[in-house]
């Protein structure tokens, strides 16, 4: 450090031109300084402030990184979480496509065995219905009658008659008796007595076939077969070497039924009748 010595007292007519001429050397130098001095104190600020922004940036890059690595491990995680979702509906689906072929499987046999079951219904619906119509009363016409029968009269009178052709007298008689029991209000009645006569008559049962031929008259006077029952009835009485009662029977024949044929036998028989 150094001092200088006091200047003198300046004097009334001012500063020398020595020391004016210091004075502004002085202020020269001063304000160089004061210049460089304010040259160094922007250069410093500017360079920490590069350097604050260099550190931000490198802050920046590193938080930029950070949460890139962030973002990278998220974005990975969820990589993976939509994998594992894929393979999971992936076999989700292959389970259902293995359900449904089974399914397919099942509701194909269920319409085959749908399919039986509704063939067999209609197969015994058909059989059902074949049934009742034989049980069902069915429309007969016999001896210029028409009546209604069950299946069951008209196959036991048929197989009645066919036992009487067979010339089988005591099972036609046997079966046509039997008839009478089972169906006493059978529109077959007038015709099977008629046929239980001749099968009688075939027996030589003279008595019980007058019976029935006279049932069959009294019953139904208007049948077509009572002119011939009244000849039957008279044949069984000339069997049974009563001929007067069968004259007298032949004449109701010719009297009742003078234009039948069997009142055209009757008149023959009546002539050759003693």
């Amino acid at each position: 450090m150094w001092t200088s010595a006091r200047p003198p007292a300046p004097t009334r007519s001012g500063p020398s031109p020595l020391r004016l001429a210091v004075l502004l050397l002085a202020l020269g130098a001063g304000g160089a300084a004061q210049a460089q001095l304010f040259a160094d104190n922007d250069a410093r600020k500017a360079i920490i402030d590069l350097r604050a922004r260099l550190d931000q940036n490198a802050e920046n890059l590193r938080a930029s990184q950070t949460a890139s690595e962030r973002l990278r491990t998220e974005l990975t995680d969820l990589v993976k979480q939509l994998q594992r979702s894929v393979l999971e509906l992936n076999t989700q689906n292959e389970q259902l496509r293995t359900e449904l072929a089974a399914q397919r499987g099942n509701i194909e046999q269920i319409l085959r065995d749908l399919g039986e079951l509704q063939r067999r219904l209609a197969d015994q619906s058909q059989t059902l219905d074949q049934r009742l119509r034989k049980l069902e009363p069915q429309r007969v016409g016999l001896d210029g009658r028409e009546f209604l029968a069950q299946t069951s009269e008209t196959r036991d009178y048929n197989d009645a008659l066919t036992l009487l052709r067979q010339g089988d007298f005591v099972a036609a008689a046997s079966a046509l008796k039997a008839f009478q029991s089972r169906y006493p209000e059978s529109g077959y009645l007038n015709s099977v007595r008629y046929w239980l006569g001749n099968a009688l008559y075939g027996k030589r049962e003279y008595a019980g076939a007058i019976e029935s031929f006279r049932a069959l008259v009294l019953t139904q006077p208007d049948h077509p077969r009572a002119p011939e029952a009244l000849l039957a009835v008279a044949n069984c009485q000339i069997e049974l070497k009563d001929n007067k009662a069968a004259r007298a029977t032949l004449d109701e024949l010719v009297r009742t039924f003078p234009k039948s044929e069997a009142a055209t036998a009757a008149r023959e028989r009546l002539s050759t009748l003693k």
